[in-house]
């Protein structure tokens, strides 16, 4: 999968500004800081597409972004940041709920965690609550080039440990400075889009 145009179309506020065109969704979910944005930017070849927060948890929208006119990168807000107030907190985790509750045309979930740590209780209670709906997931392990090869190894044994990770299940290392596992990405992203069938919901 190439992506040959990309667009901001939209941030949503609350779940009544939720694009529902019947375009199929690919969405970016992961803790404050993890790198969401850079990793979008990556993918897409855009170096500003995706605006980088100033401080970690200052995004509180879902930024749509429009790819190729067939699919949309969806990020959605950063969890887990401890200054956030609790009001905010929960107005995000209901804003999530209903995101994923209201799934039709959801195409994949991109949790993305940081590969030097191993995953919070929030990160496990994501990939629970992806598995628990059957929504089509794959763990983007962010940060990749700030470890040795070895070390990666360690850590996503790590990962596929601590979010009881199957076989099957995929854990691609991902370094938006370098570039690296974002074709692997995009080509997970595809693999559904070229398969046609997508979640009811």
């Amino acid at each position: 999968m190439n992506v040959n145009h990309a667009v901001f179309k939209l941030s949503a506020f609350a779940p009544e500004q939720f694009i529902r065109d019947g375009l199929p969704q690919a969405v970016f979910v992961g803790r404050s800081n993890v790198g969401k944005s850079s990793v979008i930017n990556t993918l897409t070849g855009r170096k500003a597409l995706a605006r980088v927060g100033s401080a970690p948890g200052k995004t509180r929208s879902a930024n749509y972004f429009l790819i190729d006119n067939r699919l949309y990168f969806v990020d959605l807000p950063g969890y887990g940041y401890a200054k956030v107030s609790k009001s905010v907190t929960e107005n995000w985790g209901a804003m999530m709920e209903t995101y994923f509750r209201n799934r039709r045309r959801l195409l994949k979930v991109v949790l993305l965690a940081d590969i030097r740590h191993t995953p919070t209780a929030q990160d496990i209670q994501m990939y629970e609550y992806m598995r628990h709906y059957g929504l089509d997931g794959v763990v983007a392990a962010t940060k990749a080039d700030k470890i040795s090869k070895n070390e990666q190894r360690e850590k996503i044994r790590t990962i596929r440990e601590t979010l009881g990770l199957s076989p099957a299940d995929r854990v691609i290392p991902v370094s938006a400075l370098k570039r690296s596992g974002t074709e692997e990405l995009l080509a997970e992203i595809d693999a559904v889009l070229r398969g046609g069938a997508l979640p009811e919901g």
